[in-house]
C-alpha cells in the first residue's frame, strides 16, 4: 500500500507547533512561518525540510524514492519523495526528522516529543 496524505497527516498533526495550511491549493505543514512539509498538487510527492548539503547523497542513493526539488527551490533546505515508493515506517521517520530540523532544539528535545 502506498503512503497517502492521510497517513502523513496522522504523523504530522500532533507534533508540537505543527499546523496544516493550504497554500495555492496545496496542503502544507508549518512551524510558525516555516514550511517543513508540502504535498504536490496531485498529492503523489512529499517535499520536506532536509539539509541542502546532504540531499545529493540521498537522491543519488535512492533515485526511485527521492528527487531534487524544482530548480527554483534548490536554494532551500528541501528534498522530495515519491509517496508510492515510501514504506509507512520510513515516512514516519522522514516526517519526524523534517519537523526536528525546523523546530527549536528545546522543543525537539522536550519530554514527550517523538
Amino acid at each position: 500500500m502506498p503512503v497517502t496524505i492521510e497517513d502523513v497527516r496522522r504523523v504530522a498533526e500532533p507534533l508540537p507547533r505543527s499546523t496544516e495550511v493550504l497554500v495555492r491549493d496545496r496542503v502544507t505543514f508549518r512551524v510558525g512561518r516555516v514550511v517543513w512539509l508540502a504535498f504536490s498538487a496531485d498529492e503523489t510527492q512529499l517535499g520536506f525540510a532536509f539539509p541542502r548539503e546532504e540531499r545529493d547523497v540521498l537522491v543519488t542513493s535512492e533515485p526511485a524514492v527521492f528527487l531534487l526539488p524544482r530548480p527554483s527551490d534548490l536554494r532551500f533546505n528541501w528534498v522530495e519523495a515519491r509517496l508510492d515508493a515510501l514504506e509507512p515506517e520510513r515516512m514516519r521517520e522522514i516526517v519526524v526528522d523534517a519537523w526536528r530540523f525546523v523546530v527549536p532544539r528545546t522543543v525537539a528535545l522536550a519530554p514527550g516529543s517523538p
